[in-house]
């Protein structure tokens, strides 16, 4: 399954501390959520990324594992899971001088969003 995975420089930052070998993987789970979770993705501002997630307990606990590893490889991510009102969303914010491994987590959420809605 991961032999099809392609990394992009810009997803993985220099300053990602995860061994090399555990990337693919690690990219995977985010195309796993992205195509098994993600109902919509909003960029409020150059820094922040918005993902609402089909709500689940399952997906947020899913979501916040996922988070909480990532964060602790590249922890110049800040990741914000809301549960409210029967929603689920997941915010993802970086310092500026990152936006563009945020460009790189945008653009591979929508097209697996786009890819699941045939578009």
């Amino acid at each position: 399954m991961t032999e099809d995975v392609t990394i992009d420089e810009e997803w993985v930052p220099s300053a990602c501390t995860l061994p090399t070998a555990e990337r693919p993987l690690r990219l995977a789970e985010f195309d796993g959520l992205f195509a098994e979770a993600v109902q919509s993705v909003t960029r409020p501002d150059e820094t922040r990324l918005r993902l609402d997630l089909v709500f689940s307990p399952e997906n947020a606990a899913r979501t916040a594992d996922l988070a909480a590893r990532e964060n602790g490889c590249c922890s110049f991510f800040t990741f914000t899971l809301t549960v409210a009102g029967g929603r689920l969303a997941l915010e993802v914010a970086v310092p500026p001088e990152q936006a563009e491994v945020l460009d790189a987590l945008q653009t591979r959420a929508a097209t697996t969003l786009g890819a699941r809605n045939g578009r």
